[in-house]
């Protein structure tokens, strides 16, 4: 943790039925100074909509060890690589080379996140997910964010229902492969 990061604590009930997916979990999130509030509820919402066993927030804001959220079996292996904003295509082609599962999570215009990617090399580029919200989601929902925060995610046909401390907003989750 960064020195000046601020603990956000996160009490969440899962019910992702697309995944079939259901559990209630706490988190806490170490917000880094330099981290909006976008960025982090965009990390907390791949945190819920990626939950499976072994999952947990990766490195700092700027490690480039880690991303923003990992996954491992049992034995350390790395079954989920997780970006969160706009990686580059490098960072990519390094995660599709350690993990068999690589997706982004993204609260920008996903055509401008992906867009520097084209002609780049990225190991097993077909294989990479890029998900988004709807434009106005992440800027309705980050100045809801409190130091503790009691939050419900329902997934249900690719439609995020996210209640954050007593407000209810809902967007379509897209996915983007790359090209």
């Amino acid at each position: 943790m960064a020195i000046g990061s601020t603990i956000h604590t996160f009490d969440v009930q899962l019910a992702d039925m697309d995944r079939g997916v259901y559990e209630d979990y706490s988190l806490r999130a170490a917000r880094h100074p330099s981290e909006t509030d976008a960025y982090m509820l965009t990390r907390v919402l791949a945190y819920g909509l990626e939950h499976t066993e072994g999952i947990e927030f990766g490195g700092s804001v700027s490690s480039t060890e880690e991303p923003a959220v990992i996954a491992r079996d049992l034995t350390g292996a790395i079954t989920a690589w997780i970006e969160v904003g706009a990686p580059d295509a490098e960072r990519l082609h390094h995660a599709t080379r350690l993990a068999d599962r690589v997706v982004v999570y993204t609260h920008r215009d996903p055509a401008k996140v992906m867009a520097p990617w084209a002609d780049k090399r990225i190991h097993r580029a077909d294989d990479v997910r890029v998900y988004s919200f709807d434009p106005e989601f992440i800027a309705t929902a980050a100045p809801l964010l409190e130091r503790r925060n009691t939050v419900t995610l329902t997934v249900t046909e690719q439609t995020l229902y996210l209640t954050l401390n007593g407000t209810t907003l809902t967007t379509a989750v897209h996915e983007h492969a790359l090209d």
